[in-house]
């Protein structure tokens, strides 16, 4: 699945190609990717057709694009929120051009050109969220990420210690913080030289607001690099994949050695996914 940085590449590219575009028409060919639009397709296209689309936002793993009336952006307009799923993708095309396979719902953008949601396994979807410009009320449940202005470590750490949890378990809870997911919480707790089962309860206030610190420089590395792509099911905008993958220290790596000690990476069973660490650098104390 898209993780933040994946998210916020996609938001990126938007955000230089269609920001401030006029949609001209909705085209949903695919009803399920628009399922979470409680009063269904018609209205979807509908509330989008004519509006401009706002500079996109995002908050941990959902974007969303302010839905402007006029020139000027409103904070109480409307958005369009999208989460990208497992396979969701952005492409900017032409309008001529031929749509590709798994094509379920296709703006029409003032230029000829069409901001195109591909979504091979049907997972993400998109919806329009009434007076949710600045912060769509579906969303608003989950914690700032640790890119967010409002993001405040010190107050994260603390909630981190609070819970009666393990490591790996509460970094990948959006609802402390958004946005990090099973690749860059292994990526962190290699750096941090943690193993994933260690006990919140066990971590200092510094160590916690150190944690969520290396957490952020990840994700900015993996930003700069366009995000991780293992398939084609994340590419950019543009239909180009990110390179963060080819810098990976643990994720996907078993039995490679470690980039710190040169012990063999290991996988662990976890919540029906994978850990990966290096047992020799992050041991269970």
């Amino acid at each position: 699945m898209p993780e933040l940085p994946e998210v916020e590449t996609v938001r990126l590219g938007l955000a230089q190609t269609v920001a401030g575009a006029r949609v001209r028409g909705v085209d949903v060919l695919d009803a399920r990717a628009v399922r979470r639009h409680a009063d269904g397709p018609a209205d979807f296209a509908d509330s989008v057709t004519g509006r401009r689309l706002g500079t996109p936002r995002r908050r941990g793993k959902y974007l969303w694009f302010p839905l402007e009336v006029g020139a000027t952006s409103d904070t109480a307009c409307d958005a369009l929120l999208c989460h990208l799923g497992m396979s969701g993708q952005f492409r900017i095309d032409d309008a001529q051009a031929p749509l590709l396979r798994h094509t379920r719902v296709v703006l029409d953008l003032d230029g000829g050109r069409q901001l195109r949601f591909i979504d091979q396994r049907l997972f993400g979807g998109m919806q329009v969220s009434r007076g949710g410009g600045e912060l769509p009320g579906e969303i608003s449940h989950i914690g700032p990420d640790p890119f967010d202005p409002a993001f405040d470590a010190a107050d994260a750490g603390r909630r981190l210690r609070a819970r009666r949890s393990t490591l790996k378990r509460a970094l990948l809870d959006q609802s402390l913080v958004s946005g990090i997911g099973n690749i860059y919480a292994d990526e962190t707790l290699w750096r941090a030289r943690r193993h994933p089962e260690t006990p919140t309860s066990r971590l200092r206030a510094a160590e916690a607001l150190a944690l969520y610190e290396t957490a952020r420089q990840v994700m900015a590395e993996a930003i700069d690099q366009g995000g991780t792509s293992f398939d084609r099911l994340y590419v950019r905008v543009n239909g180009e994949s990110g390179y963060f993958g080819r810098r990976l220290d643990v994720y996907g790596r078993e039995g490679s050695p470690c980039r710190r000690c040169g012990a063999a990476i290991l996988r662990m069973s976890f919540m029906n996914r994978s850990s990966y660490l290096c047992p020799h650098c992050q041991q269970k104390r």
